[in-house]
């Protein structure tokens, strides 16, 4: 019991470091290799460690099943609802012009956007998967 305490302190001091690096590629995703998928895996892990350390009642109060199962086509109803205001405003879908006069500006804009669906979508999928794992078999 003795090492328990130190894997929870452990976890404890690294939780903050995973989820700042799931942000950081997660905006890093518009230069270069990274992105949405990345780092909502990322924070499917973090979440997924955390309740292996400290149980799934502790993940339950972070992040409740029916928030996490409501996140799910959250992100993708983002996803595709950035993708339709190009359509609405006469552009094509995923067309990001709209989204400010600067044309750079709203390929930035639109492509972060589109991943944090992304992000929310996976994230929150990986969690479902999780959960549905560590319940089955409980009535």
């Amino acid at each position: 019991m003795k090492y328990d305490v130190i894997m929870r302190i452990g976890v404890k001091l690294v939780l903050p470091f995973i989820l700042l690096f799931a942000f950081y590629v997660h905006f890093h995703g518009d230069y270069g290799p990274g992105g949405g998928f990345q780092a909502g895996v990322m924070m499917a892990g973090m979440l997924i460690l955390y309740a292996i350390v400290f149980g799934n009642d502790a993940l339950n109060r972070v992040a409740p099943r029916s928030f996490v199962e409501r996140c799910v086509p959250l992100g993708a109803l983002l996803f595709a609802s950035v993708g339709l205001i190009g359509p609405y405003f006469g552009y094509r879908y995923l067309d990001y012009a709209p989204l400010s006069t600067n044309s750079i500006h709203a390929r930035e804009w639109g492509i972060l956007l589109v991943e944090l669906g992304v992000l929310i979508t996976v994230a929150a999928t990986m969690t479902s998967i999780y959960y549905a794992f560590t319940e089955r078999g409980q009535s």
